[in-house]
């Protein structure tokens, strides 16, 4: 498919068009409190040189990708806050940044397998060394995971009998030069009311304990008697020299 990846700086008119392209999340992952922190039009401003566009050859926006610049101290593990640590760390800012995280690659629904996942991951690559960097880092989630008892260090590993990861993401991470490092155990956290979930998800969370919700990674913790439920995602942090 011809297309064409502009970053956000050199192609201001463009954000409109990338904060509405359509996407396939589920409902309960927009609504993580730090993402509020991000996408947001001041925040995407802030960091355009960081954010990518895929257009079509008519001019549509069918994949975006997010990133931000961030410090991490050498030798130090990666955080195990992940996602949403990144983002909390980049604003707050305090060290001259030496990494590129991605946040997000996301493509627009229909054009799914068509290689757009890995050219706008190549392009984050690119973009990070044209902005100075020599690593990208990203705290991935890993949606191929169906058995939400699974813990994540397990699933990572898991891989086929040709040795590449058994998850379609990790895998062309892994394809691309990426190395898995470790686990971000929380990720992303997801609090809410339990009128919140029901509006979310559909279902009744009228039971304490573990809820199963469909596109979870792992159970949705509902506490019954004080009226909230909790999801905790872990992510799986992946490097790349570039």
């Amino acid at each position: 498919m011809d297309s064409t990846v502009s970053v956000l700086a050199s192609r201001p008119d463009l954000a409109d068009a990338i904060a509405a392209m359509p996407n396939s999340w589920p409902t309960f992952m927009t609504k993580d409190p730090i993402a509020t922190l991000f996408y947001n039009p001041i925040t995407i401003k802030l960091f355009a040189d960081y954010v990518l566009a895929c257009q079509d050859r008519s001019g549509a926006v069918v994949a975006v990708a997010y990133s931000i610049p961030l410090y991490l101290p050498e030798g130090e593990p990666l955080p195990t806050d992940g996602w949403d640590g990144a983002i909390r760390r980049s604003l707050i800012g305090g060290s001259t940044p030496n990494s590129v995280c991605a946040l997000e690659i996301s493509v627009a629904p229909g054009q799914q397998s068509r290689g757009l996942s890995s050219k706008m991951l190549a392009e984050l690559g690119r973009n990070a060394r044209r902005l100075g960097y020599g690593e990208l880092v990203a705290p991935l989630r890993p949606n191929g995971k169906n058995d939400i008892y699974e813990t994540m260090e397990t699933y990572a590993h898991r891989t086929r009998p040709d040795g590449l990861p058994v998850d379609p993401w990790l895998r062309v991470h892994v394809r691309a030069g990426g190395v898995i490092d470790s686990v971000a155990v929380r990720s992303m956290v997801i609090p809410g009311t339990l009128d919140e979930w029901r509006e979310w998800t559909g279902l009744s969370f009228d039971r304490a304990g573990p809820v199963e919700v469909p596109g979870a990674l792992t159970p949705v913790l509902c506490d019954l008697k004080h009226g909230t439920a909790v999801y905790t995602e872990p992510n799986v942090w992946v490097r790349h020299n570039i």
